[in-house]
């Protein structure tokens, strides 16, 4: 159903799946995980395989979505960082000069043996569920190797892009190399389906988006092309750049819970599917309101051309997992007009 959906198909029922749906919100993973740095479990099969499908077992849901992080390939290439809990990625030698951007080589599939082969496991394992593979945009890894970290603001990001065209343009296009290389080979290893998480662009104006990020994003779906696997792009924050989004070459455009998925239609246009797009949070609050405001979500999602079912972001560590098991089972019995 899920590649039916992105492909805008008839489906029998309406898909699911839940951004971060493997992760800190169930029990399971924090015992896998337990005393495992985060990279060390990106880079270990058995875990990837493991935790990928924990969130398939208990929930039914309609895809699984590779275990990674989107720093996985930098890190691979040689780039000096780590993933700090309760931070986030942290660099050690922020990219600020001519100089750094040459020292972020080509990705080979030689640096991740570890994801081909995760890949092809959880192929094997999940059988007829797709499998997800996924990949930071450009801009959003641009902007970690920038400010050396996560940032409120993007400040120093920011300023290389208004200040630096010239090399902003040369450090996102060799992370397009890189992320364009990251997602054909999990696409070859029989990934089914690839997204592309651009988790900080929201922060840019539609003008500057056009002129710094488009060509690069666009460059990436082109060379994805001619796999025939539906390509999803998802931004945060990214109400006012959605038909631009949609214009860099995607197949399904994720939405975050900001925008209804109708006025998301609208934005986006035609020959595009829709992915999303209930409140995170909203799984916090009392069973009644968590049925309700997914209703809305499908009643609105009917506007589009296709709908899969999602969250407008990934899935809060505190939500309770039975939420969204009794979540899944709702939307699989709504019917489909």
């Amino acid at each position: 159903m899920f590649i039916r959906a992105c492909r805008r198909r008839p489906v029998e029922h309406i898909p699911v799946w839940y951004m971060r749906q493997a992760g800190r919100s169930l029990p399971e993973y924090r015992a896998v995980r337990e005393g495992v740095p985060m990279l060390t479990a990106c880079a270990t099969p058995d875990l990837v395989v493991e935790i990928t499908m924990q969130p398939v077992r208990r929930y039914g849901v309609d895809a699984a979505i590779f275990f990674s992080d989107i720093v996985v390939p930098l890190k691979a290439i040689g780039v000096d960082l780590d993933i700090k809990p309760g931070v986030g990625p942290v660099v050690a030698r922020p990219i600020r000069t001519e100089d750094d951007v040459k020292t972020l080589r080509a990705l080979q599939p030689d640096d991740v043996p570890y994801v081909t082969e995760s890949v092809r496991l959880l192929v094997k394992e999940l059988g007829e569920v797709p499998l997800i593979g996924f990949a930071g945009a450009p801009f959003t890894l641009a902007s970690y190797l920038i400010e050396g970290g996560p940032s409120k603001n993007h400040d120093r990001t920011k300023a290389m892009m208004y200040g630096r065209p010239d090399l902003w343009h040369a450090l996102m296009a060799r992370l397009a190399d890189i992320t364009l290389a990251y997602l054909r080979l999990q696409a070859e290893a029989g990934a089914s389906a690839l997204q592309l998480f651009d988790s900080w662009v929201g922060a840019v104006a539609p003008e500057d988006y056009r002129a710094f990020v488009l060509p690069h994003t666009s460059r990436i779906f082109a060379g994805l092309a001619d796999l025939d696997v539906p390509r999803i792009h998802f931004g945060v924050g990214t109400g006012e750049l959605l038909g631009l989004l949609a214009e860099a070459g995607a197949d399904v455009i994720g939405v975050d819970w900001r925008v209804p998925l109708d006025r998301a239609a609208e934005r986006v246009g035609p020959g595009k599917a829709l992915q999303g797009n209930l409140d995170p949070a909203v799984l916090l609050a009392p069973w009644e309101v968590v049925e309700s405001r997914a209703r809305a979500v499908v009643e609105r999602g009917r506007a589009a051309e296709g709908h899969v079912f999602n969250l407008g972001h990934g899935v809060l560590p505190s939500t309770d997992p039975d939420q969204l098991a009794r979540l899944t089972d709702l939307i699989h019995q709504i019917p489909v007009r």
